[in-house]
């Protein structure tokens, strides 16, 4: 029985690796990517989400500072286009100043290098869309800093979803987790 199970296994993934193989196809730009017949485009190996924090974890507070660093696969095949944060959970609606958004990338060293970037939002979604201009290059670690126009009016946990989009005209988002910031009342 045991024999039967492996066999219909590797059976399987052989099927879905002929079908992946058939399917895909490489972009002959200078960075391999994998792009489908339908134009779609994915990361080899997908970012990591490294860390979020804030520098203020005080409700109400007017001068916090919110970090979020992603680092790209070496391995990734693509460079990284662009960044989605949504907020998905808290008694409050974090609102940020768009335009003091500043992103650089890090090296393991710390060195650090700001790079160009636009920041918009969506406010059906409450998504920030961040665009890297240049792409961050696979290998490097980049941070995002946010500025919210104050931190939430109510105590609790905030979950920020991140998602990583490659450069295309039909990127795949991959889904990096959340940036889990909490925030505190003032002791008395």
């Amino acid at each position: 029985m045991l024999y039967k199970k492996t066999l219909l296994a590797s059976i399987f993934l052989g099927s879905l690796s002929f079908c992946l193989a058939s399917t895909l196809h490489w972009n002959n730009s200078s960075v391999q990517a994998i792009e489908l017949q339908d134009g779609k485009t994915y990361f080899l190996q997908p970012p990591t989400l490294v860390d979020a924090y804030t520098t203020i974890n005080v409700i109400n507070s007017w001068s916090a500072i919110y970090y979020y660093t992603i680092q790209t696969a070496a391995n990734a095949g693509v460079p990284l286009q662009s960044v989605a944060i949504a907020q998905t959970q808290g008694g409050d609606t974090v609102e940020f100043r768009i335009g003091a958004t500043t992103t650089y990338t890090q090296d393991a060293g710390g060195d650090r290098t700001q790079i160009q970037s636009k920041t918009t939002l969506n406010p059906e979604t409450n998504t920030l869309s961040i665009v890297f201009d240049p792409p961050v290059p696979p290998g490097k670690a980049v941070v995002i800093r946010l500025l919210p126009s104050s931190n939430p009016r109510f105590p609790g946990v905030y979950l920020f979803g991140v998602t990583a989009f490659p450069p295309g005209a039909k990127p795949f988002g991959q889904f990096l987790g959340y940036g889990r910031l909490s925030f505190f009342s003032p002791r008395r």
